[in-house]
């Protein structure tokens, strides 16, 4: 007997139904849209699945005996709507179909004997249906490989055509009984559903997530596609979950802290079914990528204030070390997405650190011990849980900083190293996706639009221009006291090096560095002057600015990995920039006494939350959005 899902003849009948995901986001319902249609070209094979295998996924099939059908039928298919053109000979499986004609992150997307478009491709498939039909003269001998000649045609018309990776999957178009018996015999010995469970995994994974987390968790992601749950209620589980965890460790009693671990490890095992779902049935969206994008950080940093509102009950303050594990893994971020922005394009990426490294990751266990040091969010959380549970908050927050400054040291120090050995050329992209995470605003902007523009730069100023600026700010803010109008001075220098940092293009080997030092500043400056205040619940005000900026700095990158670009210009503008920013906190702390300096960053918090709330979500549930995709393994 072949393997569930599969046909004698083929896949087919008792496969499960496919879902899908736009980009680690998601496409509404099973399968592809009802709005599809697939167009079966040349005489139809007696024992074939192959058209109930393309009414499972969502397809409306049509028959094309000629040419010059293929050219009526698809003419007679609204424009709005996906078209398959599949050979009527193709044998295969049931997921590489899936694979191959139903993934919504592509306007075209082929394997053998198939070749599927959505809208934005239709014209220019209409164009090569044309010129077969024409060539022929609608003889039915030019539906012969028709498929495999259109998807040469599209290439040829400037068509980015996806081709999945299929691996132990079969997708082939025979041409003799022979060949069609290999081929179902082929298929038949491959079980098309562990292929597809696989697949749902991510292929590159921390090690408590690789062992501990995914080998359960892609079956709870498929029984969730099978009762047609959406990767995005699985997301909001997620979200649910950990708010709930926080609300448990809020209580500060030694059960609530044990609850709290347990159901945070819980939402981080939804955390990863809901990706491994989207791929699992394809279901990838819009609005799917910003819930992705932006629910871990909000998980994570509820449960740091949960914790700090916990330790509070039983006496404890530890809103700085809460404020400053947030801080930490932000930059964390920040200087992953800038050295991955400033090098992803870059020309001759190569450096003998890289290839050391590469030489490191080809022994085994190495792999594991270089993933696990750098503390990912498995590993990360998990530790988190543990120590919540059998601990105190303060000494949960003193492991993760610890571990989180050891991490940053070590990715930071390297990826130094490799800039530092690299010979690379960075693009002009490149450079304007570093300026666009600079987040710099209208002084930074004035300063360096002015005669410094003309002034010469060398390949290191960029950085060493906004350190020393970031330096001199830290240090006026840490020894001066609370409330001395010299603060103000440093906060202006800052914004001077700031501008005099982003005034040429950001295309040195450590140009790199300059967003996250300027996220450095502009956070901590927040959190010293809100510690120095000695006012109760300065800080907790502190953590909600910081935690806003954040959250705007995030939806930043997301926007640029998905190639749309920074943040509206006027956003950026309204809310100041970074420098701005840093100056106005600065400004209300030598103006205002302690107690009002609170209220103001409070005021602050709410106003910088709600601009870059109200816009981020405009942009995200826009048709124009990006879809940002975590790819799993190929198949």
């Amino acid at each position: 007997m072949p393997p569930s899902g599969l046909s004698p003849l083929g896949p087919g009948a008792g496969a499960f139904p496919p879902r899908t995901r736009p980009a680690r986001g998601r496409v509404g319902t099973q399968g592809v849209s009802s709005l599809s249609t697939a167009i079966l070209t040349g005489q139809p094979v007696p024992g074939s699945s192959l058209e109930g295998d393309l009414r499972s996924l969502g397809f409306d099939v049509r028959l094309a005996g000629e040419a010059g059908d293929a050219e009526t039928l698809l003419a007679a298919v609204p424009a709005d709507q996906r078209v398959a053109v599949v050979d009527a000979r193709f044998v295969g499986h049931l997921h590489a179909l899936r694979l191959g004609l139903t993934d919504p992150r592509f306007a075209a997307s082929a394997l053998p004997g198939a070749v599927s478009v959505q809208p934005e491709a239709r014209r220019a498939l209409t164009r090569a249906v044309a010129r077969e039909s024409s060539a022929s003269g609608g003889l039915a001998v030019a539906t012969d490989n028709l498929a495999e000649r259109l998807t040469a045609a599209l290439d040829a018309d400037g068509v980015a055509v996806f081709r999945p990776e299929l691996g132990t999957l079969v997708a082939t178009v025979p041409t003799d009984p022979q060949e069609r018996n290999e081929a179902r015999q082929a298929v038949s010995a491959v079980d098309d559903e562990a292929v597809r469970l696989r697949s749902a995994v991510k292929a590159r994974d921390g090690f408590f997530t690789t062992y501990c987390i995914s080998p359960y968790s892609r079956y709870i992601a498929r029984w969730c596609a099978r009762r047609g749950l959406t990767p995005n209620q699985v997301t909001t589980a997620s979200l649910l979950t950990a708010l709930i965890a926080a609300g448990c460790a809020a209580t500060g009693t030694r059960a609530g802290f044990v609850a709290a671990g347990l159901l945070l490890l819980f939402s981080f095992v939804l955390d990863c079914t809901d990706g491994q779902l989207a791929r699992y049935s394809l279901q990838y969206s819009t609005l799917g990528a910003w819930l992705d994008a932006t629910f871990d950080r909000a998980k994570e940093y509820a449960y740091y204030a949960g914790l700090a509102l916990g330790a509070a009950r039983g006496g404890d303050d530890v809103w700085a070390l809460a404020l400053g594990a947030m801080i930490l893994q932000t930059c964390r971020h920040v200087v992953d997405f800038s050295f991955n922005e400033a090098n992803h394009d870059a020309t001759a990426n190569t450096s003998p650190t890289a290839a050391l490294s590469d030489k490191l990751d080809s022994v085994g266990w190495t792999v594991w011990v270089r993933r696990m040091i750098v503390l990912p969010i498995g590993e990360r959380w998990a530790m988190i849980a543990v120590l919540t549970a059998l601990t105190t908050p303060r000494i949960t927050f003193y492991a993760l900083l610890a571990g989180c400054a050891f991490a940053a040291t070590y990715t930071t120090a390297g990826r130094v190293l490799r800039s530092l050995t690299r010979k690379a050329r960075r693009t002009d992209r490149a450079a304007q996706a570093l300026a666009d995470l600079a987040d710099s605003g209208p002084i930074a902007e004035a300063v360096a639009s002015g005669p410094v523009r003309r002034a010469k730069a060398r390949a290191w100023s960029a950085p060493l221009w906004a350190a020393l600026g970031t330096v001199i700010l830290l240090v006026d803010v840490s020894f001066r006291p609370f409330g001395n109008w010299q603060l103000i001075v440093g906060a202006l220098v800052y914004a001077a090096c700031a501008g005099r940092a982003v005034a040429r293009p950001l295309k040195g080997p450590l140009d790199w560095l300059v967003p996250p030092l300027f996220r450095a500043a502009e956070y901590l400056t927040v959190l010293i002057l809100a510690a120095r205040s000695e006012v109760n619940g300065a800080l907790p005000a502190a953590f909600g600015l910081v935690a806003a900026v954040a959250y705007h700095h995030y939806d930043t990158v997301y926007r640029i990995r998905g190639n749309a670009g920074a943040p509206p210009h006027w956003l950026v503008r309204a809310i100041g920039g970074h420098e701005g920013r840093t100056l106005l906190v600065t400004v209300l702390a030598v103006l205002l006494t302690a107690a009002q300096f609170k209220v103001a960053l409070t005021a602050l918090a709410v106003a910088v939350a709600l601009l870059v709330l109200v816009e981020s979500i405009r942009f995200w549930v826009s048709s124009g959005a990006p879809a940002v995709h975590d790819e799993g393994e190929p198949a």
